[in-house]
């Protein structure tokens, strides 16, 4: 009797699915109490060795508005100067809201490549981009922070933080060193060294997430993008561009049009960027609309190469959209260890999708990710400790379960 096929059988989405984990910047930057800058970079050093590539490592925004990044130049000193010594390639990135902020990420890594390097054999060099970089206006006036959730109105930063999802179970056999670092045929230039640097922007979906994040329009915003680009390429700087509140904006409510989640997607594209992480940050996304946004965004013609999913776990509903994701093509997801993240602005918001979840589900249909999910599940109940709170991770809490009987 022949074997029968069915929608998601592992024959069809076995292959390889590349993994940002976001816990280090977009995990800890709302959290109340302030994090020593050592238990950040060993929250770094441990997620590097799990087989992880790309990590987000801090945010030169301004300590004003996120004092929880007010040492990301330190931070990016470190790793200049005593990289983790994981045996693959890493990319670490560091989100730059304006002009100003990608100028301290430029004099940062200027300083410390003029120092001798420990625990590396060189200074990283940038991936170049095959993309060229149209000549652009160098004016920014922005001074506000377009992280995950928008600054409240009064000015206050954000404060707050709920863990969401669990870390997972590893059930994968791969080798965590042949995975690539990012979707292939978009790794631009010969890697010389061990990791390299990168930085991202933020634009939104709405006009109310864009004026009461960024206190300017979307096409302002996106025009204010434009000499971070600019300068970015021309220094062979890999650039990410982010769309927020691409299923759900905690202004205009759960229906956000798709149409313009393309349009603010390809425009960051055009600009230069590299690849584009389109964000359900208020975790208001479901399966059809999720569809809906990726049918749009294909119609617009942006490839799923460019593209990343980064999903919050709100409702329960980003695994589920991670797999129509999935079967869409895409094959780059934004995720937490730990589930670290949230949405203060939305009540009842959890964090980003728990890493050690996302594992798990990717692991147990045939996709390999290259991260150890043992590992990543011990650092979700670390980190946790380490903040005091919850381990929200149910795959993590199971696996650290059955390690510990």
């Amino acid at each position: 009797m022949p074997r029968r096929q069915f929608s998601c059988t592992r024959s069809k989405l076995s292959e390889e699915a590349r993994i940002v984990e976001v816990g280090p910047r977009d995990g800890l930057q709302n959290e109340k109490n302030t994090i020593s800058l050592g238990t950040k970079l060993e929250l770094i050093r441990r997620l590097a060795n799990t087989g992880v590539r790309d990590i987000e490592a801090g945010s030169f925004v301004s300590p004003k508005w996120v004092p929880q990044m007010a040492d990301s130049a330190e931070v990016l000193n470190n790793l200049l100067g005593h990289p983790p010594a994981p045996g693959h390639h890493i990319s670490y990135n560091f989100l730059v809201p304006n002009l100003k902020g990608l100028q301290k990420f430029l004099n940062t890594s200027d300083m410390t490549a003029s120092q001798p390097t420990k625990g590396s054999d060189s200074i990283p060099t940038h991936p170049s981009s095959s993309k060229k970089s149209p000549e652009w206006p160098t004016s920014n006036t922005s001074t506000e922070d377009p992280n995950e959730m928008p600054s409240r109105q009064d000015g206050q930063a954000n404060n707050t933080n709920r863990a969401s999802d669990p870390p997972a179970e590893n059930t994968s056999t791969q080798d965590a060193n042949e995975m690539p670092s990012r979707t292939p045929g978009s790794e631009k230039g010969t890697l010389k060294t061990a990791f390299s640097t990168e930085v991202s922007v933020f634009a939104a979906a709405t006009e109310a997430f864009s004026k009461a994040n960024t206190n300017c329009t979307i096409a302002e915003s996106l025009e204010r993008f434009k000499p971070i680009l600019s300068l970015a390429k021309s220094k062979n700087i890999r650039v990410r561009g982010y769309v927020s509140v691409a299923l759900g904006c905690p202004y205009e409510g759960p229906n956000v049009d798709p149409h313009k989640v393309a349009e603010v997607t390809a425009t960051l594209l055009e600009m230069g960027a590299d690849e584009v992480s389109v964000a359900d940050t208020t975790g208001m996304g479901t399966a059809p609309r999720t569809r809906e946004l990726l049918k749009a965004l294909s119609a617009a013609g942006i490839v799923n190469q460019d593209l990343a999913l980064h999903f919050h776990d709100t409702y329960g509903q980003a695994l589920v959209n991670t797999v129509v994701g999935l079967e869409y093509g895409i094959r780059t997801f934004d995720s937490s260890v730990g589930g670290l993240g949230g949405c203060p602005y939305s009540k009842g918001a959890t964090g980003n999708v728990a890493t050690e979840d996302l594992v798990y589900c990717l692991h147990s249909l045939g996709v390999r990710t290259g991260v150890d999910a043992h590992k990543m599940a011990e650092i979700g109940g670390w980190i946790s400790r380490e903040l005091g709170r919850p381990n929200d991770s149910r795959a993590g809490k199971a696996v650290l379960a059955r390690l510990s009987s």
